[in-house]
Parts: structure tokens; sequence; C-alpha cells
């Protein structure tokens, strides 16, 4: 028994180095989700680089830091990457682009492994925001690098940025109907980000990710009163009329359509998964709606 456990203990000591010399990038570091899985793998003993196009901006991660543009990707700069987490880019001009030079650069640089953070159902959804990363995951599949494709459900913030208005107002706006939203917190798909990164087992597949439990505009206008103390309630409108609210708040005309197609889409379940292959992968349930609308609103 004893050299059952020596044995296990060895094997153990011999990853724990291999994750240690294991050199992990992160495009999109100084932005949201970049730092928090910055903070995951910082967490769990790693110290990744920090790709940014600010460095300055990320001068706060305490890692190392490299200039990164998607725009226009140098090899140099992943050089001695084993492992490169591509978030994808928030800015949507030629996003598609973007990525694609991200890749062939990592290709050059003789990256092993790419983590992908995708979307939700990947080719099999009918959002127009989509069409982006099912084009990215295919550029992934034609580079020849193994790959792991991280196909993120809605983000519960995506729903908080804007509390204060609609608790003032006293309603929440969309186009979803009574559509269900299976929406976690971002430090959930961080987690995600983390776990993966460092599991090679991982190389390959591809995962659905989405929050435990799912909800519809009316149930998080509901949670969002509960939590305020003021009545809120849900209202679903058409979608075009929708974007052009989203429009008239001072959105981008285009991306106003995109986010108001998300949300038209999502009542036909474009946003619904129930696998809870998220809580498995982090080893929790991931965070309630309510507790990210109450850090919301503390935070406000």
């Amino acid at each position: 028994m004893y050299l059952q456990f020596q044995k296990q203990g060895l094997y153990l000591s011999f990853i724990n180095r291999q994750v240690n010399h294991m050199t992990i990038a992160i495009t999109g570091a100084t932005g949201q989700l970049g730092r928090l899985a910055i903070a995951a793998l910082k967490a769990r003993g790693v110290q990744p680089i920090a790709l940014a196009r600010n460095i300055a901006k990320a001068a706060d991660l305490g890692v190392e830091t490299r200039a990164f543009e998607y725009t226009n990707a140098d090899p140099a700069v992943m050089n001695g990457v084993d492992t490169l987490v591509l978030i994808s880019s928030s800015d949507f001009n030629d996003r598609i682009g973007q990525h694609r030079r991200a890749i062939a650069a990592a290709k050059a640089a003789g990256v092993g492994r790419i983590l992908y953070t995708s979307i939700l159902k990947g080719d099999a959804s009918p959002m127009i925001l989509a069409q982006d990363h099912i084009a990215t995951e295919a550029a992934l599949r034609e580079s020849g690098i193994p790959a792991t494709i991280l196909r993120n459900g809605w983000y519960t913030e995506n729903y908080t940025g804007a509390l204060g208005p609609a608790i003032q107002h006293g309603a929440i706006i969309g186009a979803a109907g009574e559509g269900r939203v299976s929406s976690a917190a971002r430090k959930d798909y961080a987690e995600a980000i983390a776990v993966t990164a460092l599991d090679a087992a991982h190389t390959g597949k591809t995962h659905e990710l989405a929050g435990d439990t799912a909800h519809t505009g009316a149930e998080f206008a509901a949670a969002v009163a509960t939590a305020s103390g003021k009545p809120v309630a849900y209202v679903s409108m058409p979608q075009s009329d929708y974007a052009k609210a989203l429009h008239g708040f001072g959105l981008p005309e285009g991306f106003a359509l995109v986010l108001a197609d998300s949300d038209a889409c999502a009542a036909n379940g474009a946003l619904y998964d129930d696998s809870q292959t998220l809580s498995r992968l982090i080893g929790r349930p991931t965070t309630p709606m309510s507790a990210t609308i109450s850090a919301a609103l503390l935070g406000a």
C-alpha cells in the first residue's frame, strides 16, 4: 500500500512539473474574460503569458506580457508557447480575418495546441454572431494544429451591464419571448479555460458550455426585482423594434442588429443547453444568476 501511494505521489509530482513547464499564452488578456482566465491559471500555480494590444493595460496582471495585435499577428510573439488560448476578438471588423492571422502566426511559431472560445452549438447555431466562430473552427481544422473548442454560452453579465436604467424604468427589454437562456458567470467560463488548458486530454475535443440553470427574460427580471427591492418586468418586443431601441441607446446600428438577432434566436432555444458540461469541467455548480445580479448591484 505504501509503495502504491509512493508511486502515485511520484506521478503527481511529475504531472506538476509538466504543468509548471508548460507555456500558456492568452490573447485578449486585458479583456474581461482574459483577465479572469489569467487569474484562474495563476490560482492553479501557472504563470501564463498575457498577449495584449496595449501592454500598459496589462501591467497589473502580474505575468509576462507581450504586445500582440489580432490584425497583424507576429509569430515571434508566440515563440516558446506550447498552448495558445485564442479568445475571440471583440473587434467585429473582419473578425475571422483576425483569427486566421492569429492561427497562422501560431502555426509558424510551432505552437502545439490552441484553445478557442467559440459559441454555443457552433455550426448548429442560427445566430448571425455564430458565423465568425464557425469559420474560425474551420480555420483551426485546416491549420492542422491540435485544438480544443470551448463553445461558450451567454455570460450572465451580458444582462447585468445595464441594470441601473432597467431598475430606474422598471423594465428589461428584449426579443427572446419565453426562450430559456442557460447563462453562466464569466468567471465560470474562465475556469473552464484554465482546466482545459492544463489538461492535454481535452485536445481534439469540443465542449458545449453553459450554465446549470436556464432562465427566461421574465425570470431574470423577477430576480432583479428581488435583489433590488424594486418592481422590474421583462418586456419582449419584435426583433426589429428591439434593434431600433438598442441603436437608440447608442449602439452602432450593425451591432444592434446582431444583438437583436441573438435575442430573437434565443426565443427558439439557440442559447439553451442542459448538458451541465461546464459545471463538470470546473468541478462545481455554475454561479447562480442571483449571485451575479447581486454582485452587479453592489458594484453599480
